[in-house]
């Protein structure tokens, strides 16, 4: 079973920056993007940014020009930059490789970790 295991998580103040990072226990074959979610209480959960094995990224509108998204395949890491953090942006985090074998998608999610923007 592969776990995603992600840190970098905390307290930080409005204007503040943080930087998420989620790594793999082991190898997965076959990915096609990795991403990263979050999901506010009493809210769904909403795609925040993603990146593709061809490192074409995708934002959400809310966070364009603050976050940055990067990856490394070869070690099958992908890391969001958070930076000038509002308190919108309080919300558990979680990261997603998603992997395409025989035209199915199998999607792989971390556990999940807690940002919380507040003075």
């Amino acid at each position: 079973q592969v776990q995603l295991v992600e840190s970098g998580g905390g307290l930080v103040q409005p204007g503040g920056s943080l930087r998420l990072d989620c790594t793999t226990s082991r190898s997965i074959f076959s990915i096609v993007a990795m991403g990263w979610y979050r999901q506010a209480p009493g809210k769904q959960r909403e795609l925040v940014a993603s990146v593709t094995t061809g490192d074409s990224t995708n934002y959400a509108d809310s966070v364009k020009g603050r976050f940055t998204i990067s990856r490394d395949n070869a070690k099958n890491t992908v890391s969001l930059q958070m930076n000038s953090l509002k308190p919108e942006d309080t919300a558990v985090y979680y990261c997603n490789f998603a992997q395409r074998v025989l035209g199915r998608r199998y999607d792989y999610w971390g556990q999940g970790t807690q940002v919380t923007v507040s003075s």
